[in-house]
């Protein structure tokens, strides 16, 4: 059985997974109208993708172990960019947001002494240590581009095999 303070707590995170969700979908969404960016476009869209299984695995987790998942209402993402490189800026800066949520939340399950939570999150722990190496790979790589078009163009068609790397 999970604590009052842990169901909180994991109910706070499927709400920060589905706001994921919704900002990379957003994202995905400026990106398909800029001029050549079907790459970053289909990054995008299989991130938000992604983010909402994280989300679903935490509803099943909680209703599992005697909880009751909520299904959050979600604010409205930002939708605009005022270029590629801002965007991936945002994406980094969310990324370490989730990040310190889920340890926040390791530290309630140990501090609780709830190892089956514990046990759980870790898959967690490991996923944001990969979305965050992405995220500044990505960050990294749009700063050596800088304002060079056929870079760019590289980016965008290298960047779906980048979290191959």
């Amino acid at each position: 059985m999970l604590s009052q303070k842990m169901k909180d707590a994991l109910n706070k995170q499927i709400l920060m997974e589905a706001q994921s969700s919704q900002a990379y979908l957003a994202m995905g969404s400026w990106a398909e109208i800029q001029p050549g960016l079907k790459g970053v476009t289909k990054f995008f869209f299989r991130h938000s993708d992604e983010e909402r299984m994280h989300m679903l695995k935490l509803i099943h987790f909680v209703n599992e172990r005697g909880g009751f998942a909520v299904i959050p209402a979600l604010e409205q993402p930002v939708m605009t960019f005022v270029s590629l490189k801002s965007a991936f800026e945002q994406l980094l800066k969310h990324e370490i947001k989730v990040s310190e949520s889920i340890n926040d939340l390791v530290e309630i399950a140990l501090g609780e002494k709830d190892y089956a939570t514990h046990n759980f999150l870790q898959w967690y722990v490991m996923e944001q240590m990969e979305e965050e190496k992405l995220a500044r790979d990505c960050n990294d790589k749009l700063e050596l581009i800088g304002d060079d078009k056929s870079g760019l163009y590289l980016f965008d068609r290298d960047i779906m095999t980048m979290d191959q790397e």
